[in-house]
């Protein structure tokens, strides 16, 4: 199984970006049945947990998240995304798509003010 993450880049204070996240090697009813997150790595700052949803499509957000960002899935293709606005200079970090056990290699995301 292999996760990849795509889309990060730079941008300014204020814009946003759409992260991706493409499955391989996975079965869609594998897919279907497990959590899928995003997470974010700062440099010099330990691994946190930006966004979560669950198989029944319930999400959970980190608080610095909330309001800002929308973690999605498409079934049919086995891609989470993670919908990103109003991004702040403290966003920026390196993301990683996560589902049980694995993880993507990481998308780096610069927010400039």
């Amino acid at each position: 199984v292999q996760l990849q993450a795509f889309r990060g880049g730079l941008v300014q204070a204020g814009g946003y970006l759409r992260l991706s996240c493409a499955t391989s090697g996975m079965i869609l009813s594998t897919f279907w049945g497990k959590d899928k997150a995003w997470y974010r790595q700062a440099p010099g700052k330990q691994r946190e947990l930006v966004a979560r949803i669950d198989s029944d499509g319930n999400t959970i957000y980190a608080d610095s998240a909330k309001g800002r960002f929308a973690i999605s899935i498409d079934n049919s293709r086995k891609k989470v995304y993670l919908q990103m606005n109003s991004l702040k200079p403290e966003d920026t970090a390196v993301y990683y798509c996560f589902i049980p056990d694995h993880w993507g290699q990481g998308t780096q995301v610069t927010v400039s003010s």
